[in-house]
């Protein structure tokens, strides 16, 4: 299970803590801070703007990335910025007090998103050199449970926190409190994973300097944009995400907007209680039955449905806009549909990125810059989805979105679902044809 030159550790002791880890600051930045935000009466367009351009360490971490390996072991990447992340994390408590609260609190935001972004790329690669095929096999389920376990800790314990501290202590305390939380959650577990985690010493090789890795970066950025076709796939990747990341951005909000304004009037403990407990739970199922949905169908006769799948519940939305129920199970149970869809659908796009874009001579590289794409597609559509939502209001923003898919599912009618080769694998191709027939 472990390779030559790890320290012996029993991944069951470290898989849970290192997929905590990146699960806890990507959830605060992603969907806690924008609830914060709401509560503190920052408008839906300006929160959206900021909390979409700091989503942006996402979509750049491919590029340096590479210049990782120039540090002696993973492990001391992984902690060192698991502690960065619960200092910066703490840093946004502290800001809430300032008199320049947003402009400070947005400041140590963007800065957990680096660090949690750089400690993604070498949180995979630990798990990757750590663990033989079979050890990764193993325990795959463990690193999506455990990730997922910081989205159900964020967006249901913290935000039921947050709403019951906003009652009793005032919305700026309460924040702070659930910062406060976040930032001890984070430095305890880069101080347990200081002792927990194998080694995972990066290779020495002479020619590993930062010189040579930028020039081995620049090769791979260029194969990549000389794949077949790949300018269609990048278009692919970031419409299937138009109109998932607009619900994404502004449901929640609607959520909690005044029921006058169109909105259902929740409270932030409410919101915590539908998204991080039957939410979750509905997104994972959704998760597990499309794989299993894809497996039997194919990638190429289930895209269409999977594309449906994540936007058609988006219709859930626009009725919720125009009946404003008030009974939280019946608004509970219309968003786990919408969220079963979710993770039944997006499943399309991360096969499509692993069988389609990443085959080549650099496909773990290649992966990367394309969940780099799938990111820009989230953070291109959450920027504007404020805008859009205050422009025509709630109702027909769920409408706008709905017709948002439509680009999206004609193009994967007219575009294959299996990897191109490049001319210099033409020879391969021909000899296997059955590879380029898969999926």
């Amino acid at each position: 299970m472990d390779k030559q030159n790890h320290d012996v550790r029993n991944p069951k002791f470290w898989v849970p803590s290192l997929y905590l880890a990146q699960g806890l600051p990507f959830f605060a930045v992603a969907i806690v801070a924008s609830q914060m935000l709401k509560s503190m009466g920052v408008p839906n367009d300006e929160l959206n703007h900021w909390t979409g351009l700091i989503g942006l360490a996402w979509v750049f971490k491919p590029l340096w990335s590479p210049f990782l390996e120039l540090a002696s072991s993973k492990k001391l990447v992984v902690v060192a910025f698991q502690i960065l992340g619960g200092v910066c994390l703490g840093l946004v408590a502290l800001a809430l007090q300032a008199p320049f609260w947003f402009a400070a609190a947005m400041a140590m935001l963007a800065l957990v998103a680096v660090a949690s972004a750089t400690h993604d790329i070498a949180c995979d690669g630990l798990y990757i050199t750590s663990l033989d095929e079979k050890g990764q096999a193993q325990y795959a389920g463990w690193t999506g449970t455990f990730f997922n376990a910081g989205k159900f800790f964020t967006t249901g314990a913290l935000l039921l926190l947050a709403g019951h501290f906003e009652k009793t202590l005032g919305v700026v305390p309460a924040w702070t409190i659930c910062f406060g939380i976040l930032a001890a959650l984070m430095l305890a577990l880069g101080a347990y994973n200081s002792w927990a985690l194998p080694t995972a010493k990066n290779v020495i090789a002479a020619d590993i300097t930062a010189k040579a890795i930028a020039r081995t970066l620049f090769e791979v950025i260029v194969d990549f944009l000389k794949k077949p076709g790949i300018w269609v796939s990048i278009v692919f990747i970031i419409l299937f995400r138009a109109g998932e990341a607009q619900v994404q951005a502004i449901g929640p909000l609607f959520l909690r907007e005044a029921r006058e304004l169109g909105g259902l009037g929740l409270t932030t403990a409410e919101v915590g209680a539908v998204y991080g407990t039957v939410g979750t739970v509905a997104f994972l199922v959704g998760s597990i039955a499309g794989g299993y949905f894809t497996s039997w169908l194919g990638l190429k006769r289930a895209m269409l449905w999977l594309i449906l799948a994540v936007n058609l519940p988006n219709v859930v939305f626009y009725l919720l806009s125009a009946y404003q129920p008030t009974e939280l199970l019946v608004i509970g149970s219309a968003l786990s549909v919408e969220m079963f869809g979710y993770g039944f659908g997006f499943v399309g796009l991360i096969l499509y990125m692993m069988q389609v874009v990443a085959p080549g001579k650099y496909q773990t590289a290649h992966y990367a810059f394309a969940t780099g794409i799938m990111q820009l597609g989230l953070v291109l559509f959450k920027l504007v989805s404020g805008d859009i939502q205050v422009a025509i209001g709630y109702q027909h923003f769920f409408i706008w979105v709905m017709l948002s898919a439509v680009p999206v599912a004609v193009l994967s009618q007219l575009i294959p679902m299996s990897a191109r080769p490049q001319p210099q694998d033409a020879q391969a191709a021909q000899a296997e044809p059955a590879v380029a027939k898969a999926g």
